[in-house]
């Protein structure tokens, strides 16, 4: 039997047989060893479906990217099929119960591409969403008055309206995606376990967050001193002149990025990409976010999260969302598990990307267990 079909057997096997423990083991030695291998040899940003743009309730235009589960039909790719059935739910035998469609939302200052690796290990293996934020990648450029952690919250939800109506779905969050997540999950608590079965966060907090910590990576090293002592209140005036001296200063930008988005040596390849989609992003919009992330403060709102299987994850070399927002998010939400990836950074999703996909390996399919249950 060829890969596909065994993983994809084994996950029917997760959706008919809530109870099934010792299946469930086989689906994460069966996934784990898929993750290991997947996307080492594909280049970064090359992983493409149909293009799906979904409006927001302002009316921006946001890029969405289906891959559907593959089809028994010889011949069709997840990425060929995902623009022709992106409005609705995967299409599934009758009788059986519904695939659980997992939505990525991707971190401040990067886009879609950067989930390489869980895109490659789970292309045409389960039915995923991965869409650019606003004002990121190929999504339309937001006002200042609609940039904040709410509004992603509700364009999450535009999503899942839009390309999942139906069906369970599991949501995991990097970063500001983990932010947009908890916004979503204060601004719809309703959907939380009769729709959203399942919660990845990835780095992230609900607040207490420096600020400054998020110039840091974005800013030439000798502008970086004077705009965290504060003058944060110009950003938006000098954004052009930032970009230049970012664009000139193309080095030192890149050790930047090594420091603040990796823990410890990765291959070159791993820090150009990462400083490739900081680079694509206008000062601009960090200008606009920025005030938001100071106030953000919704610890309180994440014990929600607990009614479905929820796993936090973080690098203890973070020094961007550092490993003790990962804790407290752990300890705010019953029955959450939390993998410590000793020696990583904010970009664990990459540098760690087996163990990050192993631990989304059996949250989806702890989800697909409690999905089909119902």
């Amino acid at each position: 039997m060829s890969r596909r079909g065994r993983i994809i057997g084994s996950l029917a096997g997760a959706l008919g047989v809530a109870a099934a423990g010792t299946a469930a083991v086989g689906i994460r030695r069966q996934q784990r060893a898929i993750s290991r291998r997947a996307g080492e040899e594909i280049p970064f940003g090359t992983l493409r479906s149909a293009p799906v743009t979904v409006v927001a309730d302002d009316g921006l235009p946001l890029h969405v990217e289906i891959d559907e589960v593959e089809s028994a039909t010889p011949g069709r790719s997840a990425g060929r099929s995902a623009g022709r059935s992106a409005g609705g739910s995967v299409r599934r035998a009758k009788g059986h119960p519904p695939a659980v469609t997992v939505v990525f939302v991707h971190g401040f200052c990067l886009n879609l591409d950067c989930w390489h690796f869980q895109r490659a290990a789970y292309r045409g293996l389960v039915r995923a969403v991965y869409y650019d934020q606003r004002s990121h990648g190929r999504s339309g450029n937001s006002d200042r008055a609609h940039s904040t952690i709410e509004q992603l919250g509700r364009d999450l939800h535009r999503v899942i309206e839009a390309v999942a109506p139906d069906g369970p779905v599991v949501l995991v969050g990097h970063s500001m995606g983990g932010m947009s997540i908890v916004a979503f999950a204060e601004q719809y608590p309703e959907l939380i376990g009769p729709r959203v079965v399942g919660i990845g966060l990835i780095s992230t907090t609900a607040g207490g967050l420096d600020p400054t910590r998020i110039l840091l990576p974005m800013v030439p090293a000798r502008l970086a001193g004077p705009v965290a002592r504060g003058v944060v209140r110009t950003l938006h005036l000098g954004h052009r002149a930032v970009d230049s001296v970012r664009r000139a200063g193309g080095s030192v930008a890149t050790v930047a990025t090594d420091r603040f988005a990796f823990g410890g040596d990765v291959p070159r390849g791993y820090v150009e990409f990462v400083d490739q989609m900081l680079a694509a992003t206008p000062f601009e919009v960090l200008a606009d976010f920025f005030p938001h992330f100071a106030g953000l403060d919704k610890f309180d709102f994440v014990e929600v999260l607990g009614r479905v299987p929820t796993s936090v994850i973080c690098g203890t070399a973070d020094r961007l969302t550092s490993i003790g927002h990962s804790r407290k998010l752990q300890s705010r939400i019953p029955g959450s598990r939390l993998l410590e990836c000793e020696g990583a950074g904010h970009m664990v999703l990459m540098e760690r990307h087996e163990l990050v996909n192993a631990e989304l390996d059996q949250l989806i399919t702890a989800a697909s267990a409690r999905a089909a249950a119902r």
